[in-house]
């Protein structure tokens, strides 16, 4: 008995898309001119908070981003017409082993900022939650993904903030994405809001598995690219890229010593990158530049930088507050 075509297809295994490696190659490469930027950053040739503002925090989302979006439509692949336990389990484990890794030696580090939940820990779980979502029925998986779509648009956009409560804030709790003023790490990316960009390419390969899509981008090739090549390592390149790229700012800052930072630059862009986790920019400049202009009326600017003056001392809890009343 012959299958129709249509069913055989239905149920063979995806082909290997060169194209989507290539997609994962283009996104390592910008990783890693974002991450030289923070390294630069970190040896003082930038002001201190720049890779955290502007374009280039944009950047970085949208980095972050692609990759999760990749990670949902490389799982679905991965696992039709049925889950491969095996591998999956292999992959899982070795990007575990790598977060925990991260996790450590950031820790022994920086231990300030150490990395608590960073980008493979959120792929780690959102992992195993993909795979489970997989087995539902497709307008299961749309509905989850529009729920999740409209919480993010809500909290960022609608009534920012409605979905964070302090209660969150621990490191323990924070990895969920719902606290109100996560503790600093160095790589910060929770379940919530980057689930939609991951849940969004499930979604999307879902969809595409019932049309020919996936054939159609097999045939364009491009898998024997270097960025192709570098797509399929991705977890390789994203642990050895920054070790080589810290090593080369420093190497620079040795040879070339970078100048020392202006002090009230310094001040007001590490103010308004920690003020911006909470409130608009706007917000955040009037309030930067009034605790600015009272620390130096109150001679307490110079003591305050050199960390001879904790955050946590009256005097700069008292002109904060005074200054989180003023611009409103």
């Amino acid at each position: 008995m012959t299958v129709p075509a249509t069913e055989a297809a239905a149920g063979a295994r995806p082909p290997r898309i060169g194209l989507l490696d290539t997609a994962r190659g283009a996104a390592l490469i910008a990783m890693a001119t974002y991450h030289f930027t923070w390294d630069m950053e970190f040896v003082g040739y930038l002001t201190p908070g720049t890779a955290e503002t502007g374009w280039l925090k944009l950047y970085a989302r949208a980095i972050a981003s692609t990759f999760l979006f990749i990670v949902g439509i490389s799982l679905v692949l991965a696992n039709t017409p049925e889950t491969r336990w095996t591998s999956f389990w292999k992959r899982f484990g070795m990007i575990a082993a790598a977060s925990v890794l991260i996790s450590a030696a950031t820790f022994f580090l920086m231990p300030g900022e150490w990395i608590f939940f960073g980008i493979l820990h959120c792929i780690a779980i959102l992992s195993i939650v993909g795979v489970l979502l997989v087995r539902l029925p497709q307008a299961a998986i749309i509905a989850i993904t529009a729920a999740a779509t409209v919480a993010w648009l809500a909290d960022t956009w609608i009534s920012p903030g409605v979905l964070r409560w302090e209660l969150f804030n621990p490191r323990y709790l924070a990895w969920i994405g719902f606290a109100e003023m996560p503790q600093r790490s160095n790589d910060y990316v929770p379940l919530f809001p980057w689930m939609v960009p991951f849940l969004l390419g499930l979604t999307s390969a879902s969809i595409a598995l019932k049309t020919n899509l996936p054939a159609r981008l097999a045939r364009l090739g491009t898998g024997s690219s270097l960025l192709a090549k570098a797509g399929r390592h991705s977890l390789a390149f994203y642990l050895i890229h920054q070790p080589v790229l810290i090593a080369i700012a420093f190497g620079l800052a040795y040879i070339v010593p970078p100048a020392k930072p202006d002090p009230v630059q310094t001040y007001l862009q590490q103010c308004n990158t920690s003020c911006s986790l909470q409130e608009g920019e706007a917000l955040c400049r009037s309030f930067c530049q009034c605790t600015l202009e009272k620390l130096q009326t109150q001679k307490l600017f110079t003591p305050f930088q050199s960390g001879e003056i904790r955050s946590d001392d009256e005097r700069i809890l008292g002109l904060a507050s005074e200054c989180s009343v003023a611009p409103q």
